[in-house]
């Protein structure tokens, strides 16, 4: 267990489109999360910053941005980009630092201002990036890919329009409860067909929205936990930063070709599923001893295929998993219990920090309404562009 960090504090500002600046959701995060930790940010070491690529100059260069905000006072920095996943690459840079002895307590923040509608690709011509050319040269925005992934669950297992939208129904109905989720309203089938189509066959409320909001975390070495009397907090056992491997069996778009298979052997299993697979490994646990997970549902077919590579169910059984109970608030393994993206909508570089807060929140037994009976073992999952994977076990 030499590898365990402890979770000391977890904060959020709230999510919604405030209009106002990055910095400003990601200090107040911080400021939550330092008081939930009874730590002073003068007494923080490191702090780790989870970049946005819509900050401007600023939001590349996140973890001094929020030192200055915070107030320069000598702690080491380091700024981490990943698209989606970095908030878990700097979770995993924060985890190294502390087991490295570097510092005691590092803080991670992630925040984003997010613009209005669906992300598009960054300006400029770049024919070598392989998310520029799936916007520019097959037109498919990220509503058109999620709408593609959702067509080949239909193909493919037979998932029905009604199974996407329980999802929602599903996720909304805890994203009611929690008071950091931009939507806050519980949502019936019904009204999940009559929005408005999107992507066919995904309607408005399938996909989530891009939002403003932050997250953080304080992390520390067990040692100090100890020295300031938390002796059983959370713990992070596990962090999976993984890259495919080739050939591929399954394009994910923005990659829209892959390696021959002529001389190599198809590795076992997808990306998708070595993401958890190498977090299970790493923590020495299986899908079996998991009692919540947090997934990254950019729309409500993607939820359905997390099941399936999380190894809750076998291949082509997400659907079953959600009709029979599993999945939802007092079912076997709940997934989602902070609303999901479908809550909260895409506050990039906060996202998957956002996912380990209301896992540290679980496994406290401090989530109110939304509370997991005793919730032991958390798991995230998230997958950013380019092939960042990522998934964060915790413990308690």
């Amino acid at each position: 267990m030499s590898g365990e960090v402890a979770v000391l504090g977890a904060g959020m500002h709230p999510w919604g489109k405030w209009g106002r600046g990055f910095v400003e959701y990601g200090v107040a995060a911080a400021r939550t999360a330092l008081a939930d930790a009874g730590v002073e940010w003068r007494d923080v070491g490191s702090i780790v910053g989870a970049d946005t690529v819509r900050g401007g100059y600023p939001g590349y260069v996140a973890g001094a941005t929020f030192a200055k905000a915070l107030g320069w006072q000598g702690a080491r920095v380091a700024s981490v980009y990943a698209a989606c996943a970095s908030g878990a690459q700097a979770i995993n840079t924060a985890r190294t630092q502390i087991l490295a002895g570097m510092a005691d307590v590092v803080l991670v923040v992630g925040a984003d201002a997010a613009p209005k509608g669906f992300f598009r690709p960054a300006g400029g011509d770049r024919p070598d990036d392989p998310d520029w050319l799936r916007f520019r040269a097959l037109g498919a925005t990220n509503p058109a890919y999620f709408g593609l992934y959702a067509r080949r669950r239909m193909a493919v297992h037979g998932d029905t329009l009604e199974d996407f939208a329980q999802v929602k129904v599903k996720n909304a109905a805890v994203g009611a409860l929690n008071a950091n989720a931009r939507y806050r309203k519980a949502v019936t089938a019904e009204e999940v067909a009559a929005s408005a189509v999107v992507a066919d066959p995904l309607r408005l409320l399938d996909i989530c929205a891009t939002s403003d909001g932050a997250a953080a975390l304080v992390l520390s070495s067990m040692e100090f936990a100890r020295r300031r009397g938390a002796p059983d907090p959370v713990r992070i056992r596990a962090v999976s930063t993984v890259t495919p491997t080739y050939p591929t069996t399954v394009l994910d778009l923005p990659d829209i070709a892959t390696d021959s298979a002529a001389g190599v052997d198809p590795a076992d299993g997808t990306f998708r599923a070595s993401i958890a697979r190498a977090a299970y490994e790493e923590a020495g646990i299986g899908p079996e001893d998991i009692s919540l997970a947090e997934v990254y549902d950019l729309s409500t077919a993607l939820e359905l295929q997390w099941y399936e590579d999380l190894g809750l169910c076998g291949e082509g059984e997400g659907a079953k998993l959600l009709r029979d109970g599993v999945t939802a608030p007092g079912g076997r393994v709940p997934v989602n219990t902070s609303g999901g993206l479908a809550s909260f909508g895409e506050a990039v570089p906060a996202q998957a920090i956002a996912q380990v807060c209301e896992v540290t929140w679980q496994l406290r037994g401090a989530a109110g309404a939304r509370q997991v009976d005793g919730a032991r073992v958390g798991v995230t999952a998230n997958q950013g562009l380019f092939g960042h994977g990522s998934s964060v076990v915790a413990v308690r």
